[in-house]
């Protein structure tokens, strides 16, 4: 009779154990990853004039560095850089949009900050591009650099972190200047454009962009310093470590391919390349998707439907852009600049 008991009171204990994991199966969270999967395109989030970063033309088209990394998402997750949708954001609500799962990513040209990523439920993933507070200056003045700038008169948006700056680095160096401000961006141009002021300040690629569209934009020189750090990169929800690793490995892949001089023109001849890191970056000689819950040629169709990190500035930012930036300290580690990638091993 004892015997009998025993063996239906384990019987009865390995049911409970069962129905617990049952359970816990049931309750677990579906992961952002396969959220999208099931969906059929990972939702960004944008803004819709940032320029070089995300700007959607009259037609309807966008273009931009952050919409081509959005499309290197979708390309490593479904060998279709179109399977995207972009959602543009205000400055006000986007990372609430991030927190109520209205995006799976956010971009926009948003900077990473100790605040951002502490107290809005967001972690950035990395820096996708080096920024950062720079100055407009006519080329007759003949001024090479902001050092020689003492006592020059800057056309500033009042009461942001820009004049704060401004007078943190002048302050430190001891040099004089004027504040011209105003409250509207565009007030600011003209005053500029019109001789109001020597020099105006605000982030390199803004300067850039409104370089180019100045009628004397040939006359005008960004000078090469920056005296702020503004780094730029998606961020996604706290709390699936799964979703950050995917994005955060596509953003390594584009730097990767450029260390590796793997372009979307020559991906395809590489497939034949000795070099075990390079066959293993594509999926030849190893599995790098299967951790990721991603092909096993993520990467190859990667930059095969997008490009490499190079071949994405170029395009967005660079010389072949409106905006004509130098890499700078967005080029690779082995030219000067600080982007590079963790070893794909």
């Amino acid at each position: 009779m004892n015997i009998v008991v025993r063996v239906l009171a384990a019987a009865i204990a390995l049911f409970v154990v069962a129905l617990g994991v049952a359970s816990e199966a049931e309750s677990a969270p579906i992961s952002i990853l396969d959220t999208i999967k099931a969906r059929g395109k990972v939702v960004c989030g944008v803004q819709d004039h940032a320029p070089g970063f995300s700007e959607v033309s009259p037609r309807g088209a966008w273009s931009g560095m952050d919409v081509e990394f959005c499309s290197a998402l979708a390309a490593a997750i479904f060998g279709d850089r179109d399977a995207v949708k972009l959602l543009s954001l205000n400055a006000s609500d986007r990372f609430k949009s991030l927190q109520d799962d209205e995006v799976d990513v956010l971009l926009g040209a948003t900077a990473w900050t100790l605040t951002r990523d502490t107290e809005l439920s967001a972690r950035f993933v990395g820096t996708l591009y080096y920024d950062g507070q720079g100055f407009i200056i006519p080329r007759n003045h003949s001024i090479a650099s902001v050092l020689e700038l003492s006592g020059a008169s800057i056309c500033v948006l009042a009461g942001t972190s820009d004049e704060t700056a401004i007078s943190d680095y002048f302050g430190s160096r001891k040099m004089r200047y004027q504040l011209i401000q105003s409250d509207r961006w565009e007030d600011l141009v003209k005053t500029y454009s019109d001789g109001g002021c020597t020099v105006l300040t605000g982030d390199m690629t803004l300067l850039a962009f409104e370089k180019s569209r100045l009628a004397s934009g040939a006359d005008q020189m960004l000078l090469p310093e920056l005296i702020t750090k503004e780094p730029y990169g998606p961020a996604v929800r706290l709390g699936d470590d799964g979703w950050f690793a995917v994005v955060r490995w596509v953003m390594m892949a584009l730097v990767a391919a450029e260390e590796m001089n793997i372009s979307s023109s020559n991906v395809d001849t590489m497939k034949a390349s000795p070099s075990h890191e390079v066959r293993r970056f594509l999926g030849l000689d190893a599995d790098l998707g299967a951790p990721l819950g991603l092909p096993r040629d993520w990467a190859y169709q990667v930059v095969h439907d997008v490009g490499n990190y190079g071949e994405i500035f170029e395009r967005t930012l660079g010389q072949s852009s409106s905006l004509k930036l130098d890499r700078g300290l967005n080029n690779l580690w082995s030219k000067g600049g600080l982007m590079y990638s963790a070893p794909f091993r």
